[in-house]
């Protein structure tokens, strides 16, 4: 498949797909909906390619020729959402539905890949020692070289470095003899992290073979990976940039990957549905949905308030002999009832008023009614989102950079750096909430007040105390209205957990937040 063609490819495979289905060809119609899903994983397109492999399942017959490779590419999909335990699920189905052990190697290595991520390196090692323990791999050098690469990994994440060092090693020539550059990339990365803190100068020697072999071959993940590694060896000047460039480049190009997919999806879907019985249906279902949304809009704004009102009793039970605690919750319980009063009372009166003003047997009218309660339900989301329950435990660090990272956009680029060094594990659970939460508020403040085009957010671990720095290049403001902006409530969080907050910030200078706290 040649590089720009996919959406070409893509539309290709929808319209065979279609013709197959005219003359019921299950086995050709689930082919291409199989070659459809693994584009759309190329490009980024996980949820989407999740949809296109559920269309294929009512095609399938019992033992298909596809049902192993429909169930790892649902594995797949779900790793890279981070789906892990879903993902392990779908591979085991795969390993069921292989035929002979030379391909069950690749989900076998896929579960042991999701074990890594999720720090079961015991389980990791069992399912990688199998296999080379099972000679059939020696008859693939690239397979058996990213099982060595993994098995090695999973000795260093265990505490074996030594051991894991050797496998490493061997994994690299051997990736280098069997010419496999995704295998060479991932080995080189591995290599980079075993050295972050043990050899500076051999961590970024990997990471630039990493990178340059990554460029080559347009392996974009990979490349952000290994400036992630050069810019955490202290190189950030040099490779900051680069990183920003290439991510919000990368996010450009998926998201309009996504765009033309769908559009071509339902455009296809458009052309089945040309005639007036359809359209007829559609109105009485547009009537339905109608009615759907103001019901689901009315009960999620009554669970919302009920929410908060049961929210703010405990808060007030639980914290009166909390001074700064009270004042903390006091504050948050006002932003809260403030948002709802500001962004969701108006608009619902507004929508209420347009159904009794309105006539809703015109077009255009029932589609502005659409809009708004949708736009309605989103920012309800919103709120719900930003005061829902902070995950303390093991998938707490990627939980918080989740967060971070979803105030990345076309207008502002996020950088975090050091966050899985910090041993989250040994911080309790009270000043983790209230470091998600700071956090939270900062980048709240910064899309509301400083439109910054960069933001960078640092983590430190020295000897009783983890440290953040906070810097954007916004706005800024002056010192003298940091706690008009709502700061204030920061403030009193840090201080809740013996910890100190420091604000810097001058007009059209940016602004800089350190925070510390005792582990």
């Amino acid at each position: 498949m040649e590089k720009r063609s996919f959406n070409t490819a893509f539309y290709n495979f929808n319209k065979s797909k279609i013709i197959f289905e005219k003359v019921k060809d299950s086995t050709n119609i689930v082919y291409n909906l199989i070659q459809m899903a693994s584009i759309q994983q190329i490009n980024g397109d996980y949820y989407g390619s999740k949809e296109t492999l559920t269309e294929a399942l009512p095609y399938l017959k019992k033992k298909d020729i596809y049902s192993a490779s429909i169930n790892n590419f649902f594995g797949i999909a779900d790793k890279e959402l981070s789906l892990y335990r879903d993902a392990i699920y779908y591979y085991k189905e795969a390993i069921k539905d292989c035929t002979d052990e030379i391909s069950k190697q690749s989900p076998l290595n896929n579960i042991a890949v999701v074990y890594i991520q999720q720090k079961e390196y015991n389980k990791a090692v069992h399912i990688l020692e199998y296999i080379l323990n099972k000679k059939i791999i020696d008859k693939d050098p690239a397979s058996k070289a990213r099982v060595l690469d993994n098995l090695g990994f999973a000795y260093f994440k265990k505490g074996w470095n030594e051991k894991g060092l050797i496998w490493m090693d061997q994994s690299l020539e051997l990736n280098k003899k069997a010419k496999d550059p995704y295998g060479y990339i991932e080995s080189n990365l591995h290599l980079s992290e075993y050295y972050l803190k043990r050899d500076v100068k051999k961590s970024i020697q990997y990471a630039q073979y990493a990178y340059q072999t990554a460029t080559k071959f347009n392996s974009i993940d990979e490349r952000l990976k290994a400036l992630s590694f050069l810019i955490s060896n202290g190189s950030g000047t040099k490779y900051a940039q680069k990183y920003i460039i290439l991510n919000d480049s990368i996010i450009k190009v998926r998201n309009n990957y996504k765009n033309k997919f769908a559009k071509i999806k339902y455009d296809s879907k458009k052309e089945k549905d040309e005639n007036q019985k359809l359209r007829l249906e559609k109105a009485e279902n547009l009537l339905a949905l109608q009615k759907a949304e103001y019901q689901r809009i009315f009960f999620i704004i009554g669970i919302i308030f009920s929410f908060f009102l049961i929210a703010y009793l405990i808060k007030r039970h639980k914290n009166k002999t909390r001074l700064v605690e009270i004042k903390t919750a006091y504050d948050t319980e006002t932003r809260i009832a403030k948002n709802i009063h500001d962004e969701l009372a108006n608009d619902v009166f507004h929508a209420i008023t347009y159904t009794q003003t309105q006539s809703l047997t015109s077009e255009n009218n029932k589609e502005t009614l659409l809009q708004n309660l949708d736009h309605i339900y989103s920012r309800v989301r919103g709120i719900s989102r930003e005061n829902s329950n902070v995950d303390t435990g093991p998938n707490y660090a990627l939980n918080l950079k989740e967060m971070l990272s979803t105030y990345n956009s076309s207008s502002t680029n996020v950088i975090i750096t050091n966050i899985e060094k910090i041993n989250w594990d040994n911080i309790d659970d009270e000043k983790k909430v209230t470091t998600h939460r700071v956090l939270q508020e900062l980048m709240v403040n910064m899309k509301k007040h400083s439109e910054a085009p960069l933001v960078a957010i640092k983590f430190e671990s020295k000897s009783n105390l983890v440290s953040i720095n906070y810097t954007d290049n916004g706005k800024g403001c002056e010192k003298s209205k940091i706690t008009k902006n709502g700061l204030q409530n920061m403030e009193n969080r840090i201080l809740a957990i013996k910890g100190t907050i420091t604000f810097d910030t001058e007009p059209n200078k940016g602004f800089k937040v350190k925070i510390t706290m005792p582990k």
